[in-house]
């Protein structure tokens, strides 16, 4: 049974291979007025509107399918483009914190050309730690005993003078700004040379310094530039541990004026609330000290 049923299914594909066959040679064979070409027309002519509204009907779906995947494609994009924004900010960030480490620098290396201080030895440090807090001001630098640091040594910045070492460690050092409340420093206001003591204002107010002790009828204006004065006794001790005219700031106002209690208001150059790197001055005494 089984294999007349296999012979059967044989021959009657065999017939449809002929019957094929014999229609394709006809159909190639007749000219375009033939019956077969004809008979296609009209098929084509009865079948094209059901193909068309099934083309219809189906198009939502084929939309729908194309929407998932253009969807998927374009989250894609999103995520690699998203990738490569965060890449070319940090490429951007680290290009500007260059450039403004090296403009700090270039500064720095201006200034001890300006003022002398490479007889100083002086020591670039990063600023490693910086207190939180107006009222106690100190930072922490990645220089130490290691690299020649002693306690009392002037630290100063691209601007200005900032402060002096008060602790040291081996790899390390605390640094006392001039805005701390136990900063005091013998000072010159001025082209004619009057004398104080510059200290935190009493508001402790990171950008003004205040200089007392000045006497009454010294000329001061506002404008005047404020500098270390670096006293030495005549005995050659008690020597002040910052050399003689490193900057400090500018006198922006004079409080009571003319009296035993004036005030003279200075705005520092070095903005202490922003250190990056500091330089140490490792040998106060200048050249041979």
């Amino acid at each position: 049974m089984y294999d007349k049923t296999v012979r059967r299914r044989r021959a009657v594909l065999g017939l449809l291979v002929v019957g094929s066959l014999i229609l394709l040679t006809a159909y190639f064979g007749e000219g375009a007025g033939g019956a077969l070409h004809s008979i296609q027309r009209g098929t084509s002519e009865v079948l094209n509107p059901v193909q068309e509204g099934a083309s219809r009907a189906l198009k939502p779906v084929r939309d729908l399918f194309g929407w998932f995947g253009d969807t998927i494609a374009a989250k894609g994009q999103v995520e690699d483009l998203r990738k490569e924004r965060d890449q070319l900010r940090t490429q951007v960030a680290q290009e500007e914190g260059a450039t403004v480490e090296n403009e700090r620098l270039r500064k720095m290396v201006e200034l001890n050309g300006a003022l002398g201080l490479r007889d100083y030895a002086p020591k670039t440090g990063r600023v490693i730690f910086q207190s939180p807090t107006v009222w106690y001001a100190t930072i922490r630098v990645d220089k130490g005993t290691d690299d020649g640091v002693r306690m009392g040594q002037p630290v100063i910045n691209e601007d200005a003078l900032i402060g002096r070492i008060t602790d040291v460690f081996g790899g390390a050092a605390q640094v006392t700004l001039l805005t701390d409340t136990s900063s005091k420093i013998s000072v010159r206001v001025g082209k004619r040379a009057a004398f104080g003591i510059v200290e935190p204002s009493s508001a402790g107010n990171p950008t003004d310094l205040v200089v007392k002790f000045v006497p009454p009828g010294a000329p001061l204006n506002v404008g005047d530039l404020v500098v270390t004065r670096g006293t030495v006794t005549n005995a050659g001790q008690m020597q002040s541990p910052y050399p003689q005219g490193l900057p400090i700031g500018k006198v922006t106002r004079i409080d009571n004026e003319g009296t035993d209690t004036q005030e003279i208001h200075v705005k520092p150059y070095a903005d202490v609330r922003s250190l990056d790197f500091v330089q140490i001055l490792t040998r106060p005494q200048g050249p041979g000290g």
